[in-house]
């Protein structure tokens, strides 16, 4: 995500090491690569400009303090003036209403009909909430099908009147329907078009008027850049919606979208898509995102994705097994399974400051597992339990029905066994020791 952004930021920031103080002379040198990476990123002229103009004016008027190097500072600047642009602070979802609405705008193929489901699923399981899905896109061949399916998937129940084109109608009657039955939020799913028309418009300002929503959202894929800031704004022109949603944001190196939309709608980014499976929704956090494109990662994030997969209760299970030396194969894989949940392994390594530049030309795709996983199911229950009693006859074995080289077999048990000890280690407070087995490993 923003890798290419992150890079230039990296070279501009570059050109003040060495220097013992900001001057309007090396500071006008870092901000015209500054504003170069905005423009490469695809971001609008005029808020580039804009921008590097306010992180000048703010640069220039501190004081560079001797434990801070211009470097630091400028970086420091950049950040807060970075998160402004993205509008600051974290805007939550209205949920208030009986039953409250959230209507969802966008072009075909932004992801609106996946994003619908991701939102229901998101609001059913952090916030507590009985949401219905209402399918009012009549047009797109399987569209309602489609919706039904990932209704299924999350078990949240779909409304649809397959026997009404009328999006305003079926837009009425789920309102009612909800309304007896007690859910809420309602998600209206509409029709997209592959460009924006009168038509189109007009329908889903009629749906809008005929609901009044808490919430329209406008979604659009990200990686289109200026289109996606351009579009968001004939939208918003009409709709005068609530908040943008930016969709495919794992695949966006640039960033342009995320970095303008704010600047030109005036509206905030509510939340982003980071993949495909339906939980792979972020609410957008402007400062966490700035610490992301400047390369110092994300922990908080990471922390509250790490604890939506580990409830308390298995790690202290987890923790009184690492102190008796107990700690299995069986607990390694489980582990594995929540660490794949919490979403793309790059991704997540992309969250530890300093691992986004260190991963830049490295490939890990959601496969790096298989063969740590092929290997542990290819044990036996015994084997698995017990890792002690894995003999080389054993290993044979297990490589052949792991369909793994045996060096891959024993190079995976002699890691699971290192790792056992340093995590008993540093359960019984024996950091010394620890650190002294990491540096024997280094020799290795």
């Amino acid at each position: 995500m923003f890798e290419s952004i992150s890079e230039k930021f990296d070279r501009a920031f570059k050109i003040l090491k060495g220097h013992g103080r900001i001057t309007e002379i090396n500071v006008a040198e870092t901000l015209k690569e500054v504003r170069k990476a905005l423009l490469d990123a695809d971001v609008n002229y005029k808020i580039a400009k804009s921008f590097t103009e306010q992180v000048k004016e703010k640069a220039l008027g501190q004081n560079v303090l001797t434990s801070v190097s211009p470097g630091q500072l400028m970086v420091k600047v950049t950040h807060d003036e970075l998160s402004a642009l993205m509008g600051g602070q974290m805007t939550e979802l209205n949920l208030k209403g009986s039953p409250a609405i959230i209507l969802i705008s966008g072009l075909q193929g932004s992801g609106k009909t996946t994003f619908s489901a991701k939102l229901a699923s998101y609001v059913k399981t952090k916030k507590g909430r009985n949401p219905l899905l209402v399918a009012c896109d009549v047009y797109r061949p399987a569209a309602i099908d489609q919706l039904k399916v990932l209704g299924e998937q999350i078990e949240v129940k779909v409304f649809t009147d397959e026997g009404s084109k009328d999006p305003v109608s079926i837009a009425k009657k789920s309102i009612a329907h909800a309304k007896e039955m007690g859910y809420s939020p309602v998600i209206i799913d509409t029709a997209g078009r592959l460009a924006i028309d009168e038509e189109m418009m007009n329908e889903i300002a009629n749906i809008k008027k005929a609901v009044n929503p808490q919430e329209t959202l406008f979604v659009v894929d990200s990686m289109t850049g200026q289109d996606a800031v351009n579009t968001a704004k004939a939208f918003n022109d009409r709709l005068d919606y609530e908040g943008v949603v930016l969709t495919k944001l794992d695949g966006d190196t640039r960033g342009g979208a995320a970095l303008s939309i704010k600047s030109i709608v005036n509206k905030p980014i509510k939340f982003v898509g980071i993949g495909e499976k339906l939980d792979a929704i972020d609410v957008f956090y402007p400062e966490r995102m700035a610490d992301r494109i400047l390369g110092m990662g994300d922990i908080v994030s990471l922390v509250e994705r790490a604890q939506d997969q580990f409830n308390a209760e298995d790690a202290q299970k987890i923790q009184r097994k690492i102190q008796k030396n107990q700690f299995n194969f069986n607990d390694f894989i489980s582990q594995l399974q929540q660490i794949k949940k919490m979403g793309n392994v790059k991704d997540l390594l992309g969250m530890i400051p300093g691992m986004g530049k260190a991963m830049k030309n490295i490939d890990i795709d959601d496969n790096a597992f298989k063969s740590i996983e092929a290997i542990i199911h290819s044990m036996t229950p015994v084997e698995r339990e017990t890792p002690e009693v894995l003999t080389g006859s054993r290993r044979k074995r297990i490589a052949l029905g792991s369909g793994t080289d045996i060096t891959e077999v024993n190079k995976l048990i002699k890691q699971f066994e290192d790792t056992r000890k340093m995590m008993k280690m540093m359960s019984g407070g024996n950091k010394s020791k620890m650190m002294q087995m990491m540096r024997n490993q280094g020799k290795g």
